[in-house]
């Protein structure tokens, strides 16, 4: 499999631990240091963002890219960049849909590709 179609899939795989709120395969999909920040404007550490989806604070009923993922990589370096379609319920909020655009850096490591950032841009 090439590089981008890994990456691909690695971020597909990603989106649907996260829907199935399987935290311990999300977690070795994150870099240590990961931060993602929200279409809100919120910057979340690991911590935050795995442990509110475990806690269920953070409930995905749907994550999943709705245009093709363009895939960059220079060296250690993966830039993935895509749309998707989202429906997401945070502390306590009914899920409501959500429509955004993604930008997420992989990181390469000796134990393969971790995300280490990810932002997300709401469309409206």
């Amino acid at each position: 499999m090439s590089e981008p179609a890994t990456l691909r899939a690695l971020e597909q795989a990603r989106l649907g631990h996260l829907v199935a709120r399987r935290v311990s395969e999300a977690d070795a999909l994150h870099a240590p240091d990961f931060v993602i920040v929200t279409p809100s404007g919120l910057a979340w550490t690991k911590a935050e963002y795995l442990g509110g989806i475990e806690s269920g604070a953070i409930v995905y009923r749907r994550f999943e890219p709705v245009s093709e993922i363009d895939v960059m990589i220079d060296g250690a370096l993966g830039v993935l960049r895509y749309r998707s379609a989202i429906e997401i319920g945070v502390n306590g909020r009914e899920p409501a849909p959500l429509s955004a655009w993604h930008l997420d850096c992989y990181r390469r490591t000796e134990s393969g590709w971790q995300l280490r950032w990810s932002q997300a841009t709401e469309i409206t």
